[in-house]
């Protein structure tokens, strides 16, 4: 027998199919709101966490799952699964590989591969599709995750801020940088570079300059490459979302565009208006 489970976070994007697979668990991150505390996707939508960040002051905090919890679900997936296979969100940017790591250290007679994302989002989403395929094919967890390990921040991930006082508030962000975007009205595209951290990309002058500047970057890499799909993940902009996608089809027809929102955890940080384009690189 070689049955292995698949788990991940609340960063991921959780598509109907991977919601639906049998063998795929997600952990939920925790949100804190003024002293009360939310697991994300379960007791708090996006929807009710954009109308607390409207209607209050204090700016909600975010935490990874405890090291306990992981080792609580390691324990129970043992008793029907040979291993596990983890992939989590950057490990630069939350303490969720960590926990699964500890977690999987205080479980004995289990083999768990926790695998750094070097992303978030559909990144994540994208590592665990290859990762059910492999398994389809009969690979192994440790075959798996070596395999998984060389496409982690092979991503080209490109964030507009929809919040630059969210972004600077969680600490993403210098007080110097927060200050020059609200004075100047700059749109901050950020990126997530190959170690998994996020990086200042490009300051622009204009949304609509820089969504051009988004659509530009993936048409380049589109020329280059043989992307056949790219992700628009949106913090409860559908409109902007859709304005996006026009701008990629009218000049790559033949690109497949899939649209998600953003998850609250994400969106604690980012703030409702933001846009991220995604897409994989070939190897």
């Amino acid at each position: 027998m070689n049955k292995i489970a698949f788990v991940t976070d609340s960063t991921a994007y959780i598509t109907k199919e991977l919601r639906n697979h049998p063998d795929v668990y997600v952990l939920p991150l925790n949100i804190n709101f003024n002293g009360e505390d939310f697991e994300d996707g379960v007791d708090l939508t996006t929807d009710e966490l954009y109308t607390r960040i409207r209607t209050e002051k204090e700016v909600p905090k975010t935490s990874q799952p405890s090291v306990g919890r992981f080792a609580e679900l390691f324990e129970t997936l043992k008793k029907n699964y040979d291993s596990a296979v983890c992939v989590h969100i950057s490990s630069e940017l939350s303490g969720t590989f960590s926990s699964a790591v500890q977690g999987s250290d205080m479980t004995e007679d289990f083999h768990v591969e926790v695998i750094d994302s070097k992303c978030m989002s559909y990144a994540i989403t994208h590592l665990l599709n290859q990762g059910i395929r492999l398994a389809g094919e009969g690979n192994t967890a440790s075959e798996m995750a070596a395999e998984l390990r060389k496409h982690a921040g092979q991503t080209e991930n490109y964030i507009l801020l929809g919040s630059l006082e969210q972004f600077y508030k969680g600490g993403r962000m210098s007080g110097a940088q927060y200050m020059l975007g609200s004075v100047l009205k700059i749109k901050p595209v950020l990126r997530i570079d190959p170690d998994g951290k996020f990086e200042l990309f490009e300051r622009i002058r204009s949304e609509k300059k820089a969504m051009n500047r988004l659509v530009d970057l993936l048409h380049a890499s589109f020329e280059s490459s043989l992307i056949e799909e790219v992700q628009i993940m949106h913090g409860n902009v559908v409109d902007k979302a859709k304005q996006l996608e026009a701008k990629i089809k009218e000049k790559m027809p033949s690109l497949s565009v899939i649209t998600g929102e953003i998850s609250s955890t994400i969106a604690v940080h980012a703030g409702e208006g933001t846009l991220a384009l995604i897409w994989q690189k070939k190897s």
